[in-house]
């Protein structure tokens, strides 16, 4: 992205606010990272450690491994179909992917029945995509959005994808909510404000000052994929950070070169997120006819279904320095004060029993 589009980004969102008012945080984070022209995530290549954050994928293969095992066992419990779509959301660079599609080959059949659908506005990312996923002989394309996949037996991955749709954020003052505006100070500044506006199901128990987020969209593409499990069979993985519960807290952040950052400066260059409400996701999908596991911890998740057994494989053999770096990998994905606990994991299957490792809970 040049400064000439951040410039012309920062502009156009002046100028829609002079006409229109001030806009919801979710107008703001719409414009900021998919903006056709300077979006962050329609120019940028963000992800790894030259970007602005890594993700779990990134950090070690044993991620994309486990998630690709699980995905197997769910195929083979389902009954094997022929013919199935493999779906990721928000694929990144490609990484988890390719991990998932390395353990796919230790299965002709499972290789054999796949159909891979990624869900990518990006070109930048697309083109990374294409070149991780070079290797991988079957069918594959790609999407706006979920809606173009094909009908069939869906077996789906999401990581930190929700985290990144649009968000509406309220405020309870004087025994009322607001909704929490972006408008531009008299410096000529962008800056926070109130206006009208109240959660579609607003919480009970409310003190002043209390922040409340809704991710309408969130719950929509949810509800989607439920039904398309509910009615055509396969199953989803949501593994991304946030609550389990709904609860009060302003969780909007800005993150740029691996450090928070002020969520109104240099529109388009920064990253934007805000904590996933697993409840509401949960519920969206329940609503739609599928049943919702979990959420559980990363870390147990990650260690119920074989981390450290995985990390002494790949280690089995090799020098020590090695063999730390897959215990640092381990304890960055599974540890409590890393990924382990911030990060949770909600699988949406048909109704009946759980799988593994919700089973077990």
């Amino acid at each position: 992205m040049t400064v000439a589009e951040t410039s012309r980004l920062e502009a156009r969102l002046k100028q829609l606010i002079g006409a229109n008012g001030p806009m919801s945080i979710a107008a703001w984070m719409a414009h900021c990272l998919a903006d056709e022209a300077a979006g962050y995530y329609r120019s940028g290549a963000p992800i790894g450690a030259g970007g602005d954050f890594i993700t779990a994928p990134e950090v070690s293969q044993m991620f994309g491994e486990i998630i690709g095992a699980w995905l197997i066992e769910r195929w083979r419990a389902e009954g094997a179909a022929e013919a199935v779509n493999l779906v990721e959301l928000g694929p990144g660079r490609g990484t988890l992917m390719a991990d998932i599609l390395r353990v796919a080959r230790l299965d002709p059949h499972f290789a054999a029945a796949i159909s891979v659908h990624l869900v990518e506005s990006s070109q930048t990312l697309r083109k990374a995509q294409r070149a991780a996923l070079a290797d991988f002989a079957g069918p594959k394309d790609w999407h706006e959005n979920i809606d173009t996949v094909p009908g069939g037996p869906t077996f789906l991955v999401a990581n930190e994808f929700f985290d990144a749709l649009p968000m509406r954020q309220f405020v309870f003052c004087d025994g009322d909510w607001a909704e929490r505006v972006i408008g531009i100070n008299a410096k000529g500044e962008f800056a926070f404000g109130l206006g009208p506006g109240r959660p579609e199901r607003a919480p009970q128990g409310a003190a002043h000052g209390d922040v409340f987020e809704e991710r309408p969209a969130a719950a929509a593409i949810a509800g989607e994929i439920a039904a398309r499990i509910a009615e055509a069979g396969g199953a989803a993985l949501f593994v991304d950070y946030g609550h389990a519960e709904p609860g009060f807290g302003d969780t909007l952040q800005a993150v740029r070169r691996h450090q928070f950052a002020d969520p109104l400066q240099a529109p388009g260059e920064m990253d934007l997120t805000a904590h996933v409400d697993f409840a509401a996701l949960a519920e969206a999908a329940e609503a739609a006819g599928a049943a919702a596991h979990g959420p559980m911890f990363q870390g147990e998740f990650l260690l119920r279904l074989g981390l450290a057994e995985r990390a002494g494989q790949l280690g089995a053999g090799r020098n020590q320095a090695d063999q730390e770096s897959l215990r640092a990998d381990v304890v960055r994905l599974a540890a409590p004060e890393e990924m382990g606990t911030l990060f949770k994991v909600l699988a949406l299957t048909r109704p009946g029993a759980a799988p593994p490792p919700f089973d077990d809970v």
